[in-house]
């Protein structure tokens, strides 16, 4: 019994930890460093349309989106008009997933990815103060700095097929923005592999 409770209260503290930003609800301020050291902050961003992603490439949907190329034309398409796309590494540097900057460098090479960076959270500090929970796991703040939008990148769960057939709910959730409406969609169910925070 004493091990059931201790479980529960385990799992309690987990949740605390991850304690979700709300939608409709000022986004969580952070101050995050890029993988070339530059320290990047959401004030900074106040007036624009920001995305936060979930990233972890070992992951296999967030692999076959950027193997793919669908999420990189996003970033592009979205950077073109004004959009801040920031990826958002939790992955614990115990954890022999993380990317020390080098090999993160390599890496945006190589994946010819287009955000605007990518920012090295292994404190897990920005993660758990937007309840990321996969990788992928999307997050869209207005121009005010709101969470609009949360969740899933599109609406299909798969590691195989083209994303660009798929409907997207983080273009969906801009556009609506930049036409001074709320999105239709505003929280679906994150897919994808579990974030590797350290404890």
């Amino acid at each position: 019994m004493k091990r059931i409770l201790a479980l529960w209260a385990g799992l309690g503290l987990l949740s605390l930890s991850l304690a979700a930003a709300e939608v409709g609800q000022p986004a969580p301020d952070f101050s995050g460093t890029d993988i070339h050291g530059r320290t990047h902050k959401l004030g900074d961003y106040k007036g624009k349309i920001v995305v936060l992603e979930s990233y972890n490439l070992d992951c296999p949907y967030v692999r076959h989106q950027y193997r793919s190329g669908a999420i990189q034309e996003l970033q592009r398409d979205l950077g073109a008009q004004g959009v801040v796309w920031l990826l958002v590494n939790s992955v614990s540097p115990k954890h022999p997933g993380y990317r020390r900057p080098e090999a993160a460098q390599k890496e945006w090479t190589a994946q010819k990815i287009a955000a605007a960076a990518w920012l090295d959270d292994g404190s897990g500090r920005i993660g758990k103060a937007y309840g990321m929970k996969t990788t992928p796991h999307l997050f869209v703040i207005d121009q005010a700095g709101v969470l609009a939008y949360q969740g899933a990148l599109d609406d299909r769960a798969a590691t195989e097929g083209d994303p660009r057939t798929a409907r997207n709910y983080v273009r969906e959730a801009v556009q609506k923005l930049k036409a001074g409406e709320r999105p239709v969609v505003t929280q679906t169910k994150p897919y994808g592999c579990g974030v590797k925070y350290g404890n």
